[in-house]
């Protein structure tokens, strides 16, 4: 066997795997939400996250991949031994692999996004210099990782807020719920154009101007808006005249939005998470095709992309469960308006993130939200022994990243070299 092809297999293999593992581990943290707090059934969800999944990943992850494969190392100073840089991100790939393995068997919510990044630059340290590395998108990526979760907690803790004193605080929660319902349809709406119909107009080659742009994802807001207080109004009140009833027939209303948002979420993870997973494996593909021609390309097989989301996706189903129960009930209670906040505030902000071409991770921001939620509640309200132990597993990702791949890159430079 020509030794480029087994390049190209060890590539698909490792990368598969890892994707599976993304999915058991991020994916499965994404859909927390949905089903922890029993917004919509696991039936509908596994939908949502298959067909989101892959619109996100085909139409929204150009710019993290490109960032990935070569945003992060001067991959110019590789030009004369393009094989250094393809042992690199296979180690990368390995890497990854197993340590969101090992993670989600422990039922870590830990971070794809600073794993690889942590692997090529762990990877770029030690085998190139520092001298190789783009440090303003280092220090932006790192910015990110902090800036992203503090952002989508304080964004979720105020629609939260919002919501109590709008709606839950009053005589009759249900009436005014219905009442505001078509407003955050609306902010639903807002969310859902500027990443399916924007950004997937973009990738086919459609740019609209700023106003243009703006035009277009007011209307969808109104759709939705109307959509929504469509809707409520065949929602009926369980029993008259009984608080209870009141909360419960809310929640229903909130469900209802909680589906529309863990599309924009999935969607967002999809355009995010996936094209972050499949960069290094792009990376070695290019490579070895071209052998050791070519280091760098803007196009991303399709292909690829279609290998990696199905890896994802059979990730979740087969093992998503533990990430589910620790992220969608272990940090706090969830119920599908508490659901919504968190998940809305980290749909933006990955969305934005992704836009700026930025790798944030899906999973921080999203407990960032679920923590925004817990806050708002009071602090009584997070089990803060589940949030120590997955603020740990973030701190232990970068060093166990950069490890796994410093020691699989010598190892295959002893292998193939």
């Amino acid at each position: 066997m020509d030794i480029n092809t087994l390049f190209i297999i060890l590539a698909c293999l490792f990368g598969v795997i890892m994707t599976f593992s993304v999915g058991a581990n991020d994916l499965a943290n994404i859909m927390s939400t949905t089903l922890g707090s029993k917004a919509i059934s696991a039936r509908t969800a596994i939908i949502i996250a298959i067909v989101f999944e892959f619109a996100g990943a085909f139409l929204g992850g150009g710019a993290v991949s490109n960032t990935l494969r070569g945003g992060i190392i001067n991959t110019n100073l590789l030009s004369h031994t393009p094989y250094i840089l393809l042992y690199g991100m296979l180690a990368s790939l390995l890497a990854g692999t197993v340590w969101m393995a090992f993670a989600s068997y422990l039922g870590m919510p830990v971070s794809i996004t600073n794993t690889i990044v942590g692997a090529i630059v762990g990877f770029g340290l030690i085998v190139i210099g520092p001298h190789a590395m783009h440090w303003n998108k280092v220090i932006a990526i790192i910015i990110s990782w902090v800036a992203s979760p503090t952002i989508a907690a304080l964004f979720a803790y105020a629609i939260f807020i919002n919501i109590q004193r709008m709606i839950f605080v009053r005589s009759k929660p249900f009436d005014a719920a219905k009442r505001y319902a078509p407003y955050y349809f609306f902010l639903v709406g807002i969310v859902l154009a500027n990443m399916i119909v924007i950004k997937g107009l973009h990738h086919f080659h459609i740019d609209f101007s700023l106003w243009q742009n703006i035009s277009i994802t007011i209307a969808l807001g109104i759709v939705l808006a109307l959509f929504g207080w469509r809707y409520t109004k065949r929602i009926k009140l369980e029993r008259q005249g009984r608080l209870r009833s009141h909360f419960a027939s809310t929640e229903k209303i909130f469900a209802v939005l909680m589906g529309f948002t863990a599309c924009a979420m999935v969607f967002a993870h999809g355009s995010n998470d996936v094209a972050i997973a499949v960069g290094p494996m792009a990376a070695v593909i290019t490579i070895a095709k071209s052998e050791g021609h070519v280091l760098y390309t803007s196009y991303l097989p399709l292909w690829i992309t279609f290998i990696g989301t199905l890896g994802v996706i059979i990730g979740l189903l087969m093992y998503g469960r533990k990430i589910i129960e620790t992220v969608g009930q272990g940090i706090t209670n969830l119920t599908p308006s508490r659901a919504f906040s968190a998940t809305i505030a980290a749909a933006t902000t990955v969305i934005a993130s992704t836009t700026l071409g930025i790798p944030v991770s899906a999973t921080q921001t999203l407990v960032g939200g679920i923590l925004g939620v817990g806050l708002a509640r009071g602090i009584g309200a997070l089990n803060l022994r589940v949030v120590r132990n997955i603020f740990t597993s973030w701190v232990i990702t970068l060093p166990a990243g950069a490890g796994f791949t410093i020691a699989f890159f010598y190892l295959f430079k002893w292998l193939f070299a």
